[in-house]
């Protein structure tokens, strides 16, 4: 992929999952990689990893609920690399529950997380991209953005945001160069099943673990939104396991 290789991506959540699977292969395809997350060990390993391989790669210690950490972030990807020409907005939380548990803590790390984790982001990046007149602006919505379940409603509301605010960048920032896409997974392996408190959701989705695409199958998706020629803007990706009903 010869239009991935010279680029610089961020890319956060990149501790594990998709955003792990997606550092992999965009280094893997001659990016440049600034890794955000905040668990730093497990970005250093990824690093090396990269590193000894051949690849460029860089970590920086990121909370996404905090402004700073974004504009910070941004700021070391292009003292190290020279520009930041993709983001891909990755990081989430998916802390399941029904409404009635009353678990407005969750609430708000869901939504601080999910949806002004992305906007500040996407403010981080946006005058730059916009001064250089390219971007690719990446953001990682899922199927409970498009179909609602109970036991969701928070964590589905967040990701239905993401849509909106992707779609909306769309039209806003065409005329400066700038592509959009959302990314939308089904069922993937990744640690947010893992993280489940709530028994109902554990019970309600376990049958989706057993069927999860692997988080690689997502970074393919992203990898071609990527390495779409410039004037190709891939603007939304639905992405399910085939045995997956919902």
């Amino acid at each position: 992929m010869g239009i991935i290789a010279g680029k610089t991506v961020i890319i956060t959540g990149a501790s594990s999952g998709i955003g792990e699977a997606t550092a992999i292969r965009l280094a893997e395809s001659g990016a440049a990689v600034a890794l955000a997350a905040r668990r730093t060990d497990r970005l250093d390993t990824l690093v090396a990893a990269i590193e000894s391989r051949g690849g460029k790669a860089m970590a920086v210690a990121t909370d996404v609920t905090r402004r700073a950490d974004l504009d910070a972030l941004v700021t070391h990807a292009v003292a190290r690399f020279g520009t930041v020409d993709v983001l891909v907005n990755n990081a989430g939380i998916m802390p399941l529950s029904r409404l009635d548990l009353l678990d407005v803590d969750g609430w708000d790390r869901t939504i601080d997380t999910n949806i002004k984790g992305v906007l500040y982001a996407i403010a981080a990046v946006l005058p730059g991209m916009k001064a250089q007149r390219s971007g690719h602006i990446i953001s990682i919505s899922s199927v409970a953005g498009h179909r609602i379940n109970g036991g969701s409603a928070v964590y589905a509301a967040t990701k239905h945001a993401v849509r909106v605010i992707s779609e909306a960048l769309r039209q806003e920032v065409t005329a400066d160069g700038i592509r959009t896409t959302i990314i939308s997974p089904g069922a993937t392996q990744t640690e947010l099943f893992d993280k489940l408190t709530d028994p109902a959701a554990q019970r309600r989705l376990a049958s989706a673990a057993e069927i999860a695409l692997p988080a690689d199958t997502v970074a393919r998706a992203i990898a071609y939104a990527i390495g779409e020629p410039a004037e190709v803007d891939i603007n939304e990706i639905l992405i399910r396991p085939q045995a997956q009903e919902s």
